[in-house]
């Protein structure tokens, strides 16, 4: 049975969340009262089975909750997604018999939060090569050296997904493994400062030595594209829990661009609300259709990976033109919520302008467009021929 979001996220929670995000973003801090706020509620606990004292959620369920959540503040959101890719990683494995990462749910439901470690400044390769040197260490383990950006939850996380290349033996290897943060060899920098999302706090992570030990190594696969079910998981659960994300913001911006065509009036019409203005109803009715136009997408993609579906090379396809439509969705419709709701949105201030801000992000998430439409189009055509 599908799991219901207000349940999870009754609406004075949302309410509590959404009134904290413009003092948050406004003050560039870490949204610590959400975060106290989510974990007691079992937020982050959300892909953990019941029985270990999780809310048994699948892939559906999770992007049901993440729209929701990105409806009241999405740096919010964008940030616990991160915890939850790795927690719904391992489901997705533990889900097709791969036990490898059944570590993640047993921390996770004793409160380990996970951290995202692994985009690299110039790294377009992104899952599929490394700038970062991993080192073998005598008892298994992995040292890792190098520097990762946009990891959420800089404040927060206790362990901490990453990966790095091993160049050492006679063929290169990507090993993937997990840090703790109360051992030593890594350091944040203070370097978080931007346009939007600024809640999330997803800082610049310099990994100096930082060691995984050999029962938290979970990968080591070959440089370049590969079949693996970690990068399978890696790439469903991020891809799909992103989308959710954006759409939520799409969502929000669509009640706001709603809510200020009844608000406004037209002096040249009489003092009549702008929400009986042709002009504005058809806007209206585009942004509404966008939204309509993602969210089943969105679903059916979820259900599919819940539901073991296998479309074999089509899910890269699937995947990346998914996030990809969700952000350039959401951007679209924050861009026309701007235009209904007229001037008072481009004030420092107004959910609006920090949704303009915030939504901005979409562009910089792998898969950016060029790489899906590269996929997409390799999916349709084959490759290009040498």
């Amino acid at each position: 049975m599908p799991l219901d979001p207000e349940s999870v996220l009754p609406e004075a929670l949302i309410e509590a969340i959404r009134s904290r995000a413009s003092g948050y973003d406004e003050r560039n801090e870490f949204f610590q009262d959400d975060f106290d706020t989510l974990v007691a509620a079992g937020y982050l606990k959300a892909f953990v089975p019941e029985g270990e004292g999780g809310l048994g959620a699948g892939l559906a369920d999770v992007v049901r909750l993440q729209r929701r959540l990105a409806q009241a503040a999405p740096a919010t959101a964008l940030a616990v997604n991160m915890h939850l890719v790795w927690t719904g990683v391992a489901k997705v494995l533990a889900d097709r018999g791969d036990d490898s990462l059944g570590f993640v749910l047993e921390e996770a439901a004793a409160g380990e939060v996970f951290s995202f470690g692994v985009s690299e400044a110039g790294n377009d390769a992104v899952l599929f090569d490394s700038v970062t040197e991993a080192a073998p260490q005598p008892d298994g383990g992995y040292s890792f050296t190098g520097t990762k950006v946009f990891t959420s939850l800089a404040p927060a996380w206790t362990r901490m997904g990453t990966f790095g290349k091993d160049t050492t033996g006679d063929e290169d290897q990507l090993v993937w493994g997990f840090i703790r943060r109360d051992r030593p060899g890594w350091r944040h920098l203070d370097d978080w400062n931007t346009l939007g999302m600024r809640a999330s706090q997803s800082r610049t992570t310099v990994l100096e030595g930082a060691t995984a030990p050999a029962d938290r190594i979970v990968r080591r696969l070959p440089v370049g594209p590969n079949p693996d079910l970690l990068i399978f998981g890696i790439f469903s659960v991020f891809e799909t829990l992103l989308a959710a994300v954006y759409t939520g913001i799409a969502e929000r911006a669509l009640v706001l661009a709603v809510d200020a065509a009844h608000r406004r009036r037209s002096y040249r019409n009489g003092g009549r609300p702008y929400s009986q203005d042709p002009d504005i109803r058809w806007q209206i009715a585009e942004l509404g259709m966008s939204v309509d136009a993602i969210l089943p997408q969105l679903d059916a993609v979820a259900r599919d990976i819940d539901g073991l579906v296998d479309r074999g090379s089509a899910w890269f396809r699937a995947l990346s033109g998914l996030k990809h439509r969700a952000t350039e969705t959401a951007k679209t419709v924050v861009d026309g919520a701007m235009r209904v709701g007229g001037g008072g949105g481009y004030f420092r201030g107004s959910e609006l302008e920090r949704l303009y801000r915030d939504v901005l992000a979409g562009l910089y998430h792998p898969s950016d467009p060029e790489s899906a439409h590269a996929t997409v189009a390799t999916n349709l055509l084959g490759p290009i021929e040498e």
